[in-house]
This record gives structure tokens, sequence and C-alpha cells, in this order.
């Protein structure tokens, strides 16, 4: 076999390993509350929630958990209970991520996520996903305390995991503001303005906090070792929403997994704030075409514009 096969073939028995944990994961979560005589259709409703929510994507941030504790871990960090512990913090990152993904689809009315309909979407969910997402994130926590609540990085993690939250939510405060659904004012976008909205938004939890954690368990602590990670991974995280802004224009929904809406929503993308470095006076007024401001129409005339301003 290849080095490059026997890579594949790693990276594969990591997914299906980390994939397979989630079982237990939602057990953990449910099992002591389903049939509660106060709280159990709650608690089954959570159980639904777990289900269709986390898993279903590329498991990425949780994955990189997992790779970099077994990285970065000593000899006598290797353990099976270790390990568990890892499995279970990839894991509380997929939960987090999905925590935002359901309020973002709301806030963004968008229609598919993952292949599939929107949570809020499914009949009978509607705005009920609001607590749901609630839920997801609470969810975050219990799962860290009772894998990490005996262990020296416990506090740590709650640290990060809150300051991360935080930085996101920063992060979607401005791009809403930046970019509200019923105005088109592109006098706001800026390229200053979309990296601060992709640092605060995606970078910090998509890209730093999955190794800061790693970091964490395995006593890497101190502020200038997290500083200096920090600024490599919030980099990376700014190319990956790049690319990410641009599959949301021209991917193929049946590859992506969902229905690009950032020009009917009117997001401070990439492609809006290059072609403004770049459009005419007469090309920027079809940017800012009051069809822009309906949600979900067919694709308006500016995919033309991206088109023709982003072409080598």
């Amino acid at each position: 076999m290849s080095a490059d096969g026997a890579k594949r073939t790693a990276a594969e028995r990591e997914r299906e390993e980390f994939v397979g944990f989630f079982p237990q994961i939602v057990r953990d979560l449910t099992e002591d509350g389903i049939g509660h005589p106060e709280v159990g259709d709650a608690v089954a409703r959570l159980k639904e929630v777990l289900q269709y929510n986390a898993p279903g994507g590329k498991c990425n941030r949780g994955l990189t958990v997992v790779a970099a504790y077994r990285e970065l871990s000593g000899p006598g960090q290797k353990d099976a209970e270790s390990l568990r512990c890892a499995l279970a913090v990839g894991w509380c990152i997929e939960l987090f991520q999905a925590f935002f993904l359901v309020a973002d689809d709301i806030m963004d009315q968008s229609l598919t996520r993952r292949g599939q309909l929107c949570w809020y979407k499914k009949e009978g969910v509607g705005l009920d996903a609001i607590n749901d997402s609630f839920l997801l994130e609470s969810s975050v926590y219990r799962v860290l305390k009772k894998y990490c609540g005996q262990r020296p990085y416990y506090v740590h993690l709650l640290e990060l995991f809150l300051q991360t939250a935080y930085q996101t939510e920063l992060g979607q405060m401005l791009d809403l503001i930046t970019a509200p659904v019923s105005k088109v004012d592109l006098s706001h976008f800026s390229e200053e303005r979309y990296k601060a909205i992709v640092k605060y938004k995606t970078a910090f939890y998509s890209f730093y906090l999955p190794v800061a954690a790693a970091m964490y368990m395995v006593g890497i602590d101190s502020k200038e070792e997290h500083e200096n990670a920090k600024a490599i991974l919030l980099e990376m995280g700014e190319y990956f929403q790049i690319q990410d802004d641009y599959l949301d224009c021209f991917g193929d929904p049946a590859l992506t997994g969902k229905v690009g809406t950032d020009i009917q929503d009117n997001k401070c993308s990439w492609l809006v704030v290059q072609c403004l470095q770049r459009v005419t006076p007469e090309q920027r007024q079809l940017l800012e075409h009051p069809e822009l401001q309906r949600p979900h129409a067919a694709p308006p005339p500016p995919h033309a514009v991206f088109a023709g301003q982003l072409r080598p």
C-alpha cells in the first residue's frame, strides 16, 4: 500500500471511531431523562434534536481535536480513557457547531443544511428551534463535565468554550448589523469588516478552539504557546471562509449540501468585497438592485457580476 493510501485508511478509521462514539454521547445526554415523569417528553425531543443536527457534517472540528491530541500527547497520555475524553471534547465542538447552525439558519432564513431541510423548516418545529439550539449549547457543558470534570484541564476547557461562544456571537452580530436583510447598504462592506466577521464568527470556533482544547488537554497552557497557535489558526480560518463564500455562490448544492443564499441575504461575503473594489458604477447599481432584498428568489443578475469581476 502506498503512503497516501495508508494515510487515507488511517483517516477513515479515525472518522469511523469518531462517528461511532456519537451514540454514546446521545445516551449520556438522554438516557437518564427519557421516561422521567416530569421532563421525559422534553428529553425525548432533545434526543431528536441531537440526532438530526449534530451528525451529518464532515466532523472536521471534532476530528481535529482527536488528531491534535494524538499528535501532541506524550506516551503516558494515550490511555483509552484519555482518548475517550478527546473523542468527547471533539463531539462537544460538533454540538457547539450544531447550536450555532440551528440558530444561524433561522436568522438567515436558510432552506437546507447538510443536504436536508434546516431544522426549523421541518414540519412542526418552526421557531421552537430557538429553544432547541439552547438545548444543544447546554449539552456541550454537560458532556464536558461528565468526561473532563475531574481532569486538571477542566477549568481551562470551560473558559475556552465560554470565551469562544462570546467571540462567535460577537461575529454573528457583526454579520447581522453589517448586512441587515431589510436593507442593502454596501457602504459598510469593506475588507476590514469582512476579516473581523470571519475572525469572530468562524475562525475562533472552527480552527482555534479544536487545537486549543487539545493543547490544554495535554498540558500546554502557556499564553505564549496559545497565542502563537492562534495567529496561525485564525489565518487558516480566513482562507476557509473565503472558499466557503465562493462555494455559496458557485458551488453545486448536490455536493455542498446547502442552497447558497449569501447574495439574497445581502451578506458581506468575500465575493461582494472583491467586486466592490473592481466594479463600474453601473455594476454597483446591479449589486444594489432591490431584488437582492427578497429572500430565496431565483439567483439574481449579480451572479454574472461576480463571475465577470473574479475571472482571472
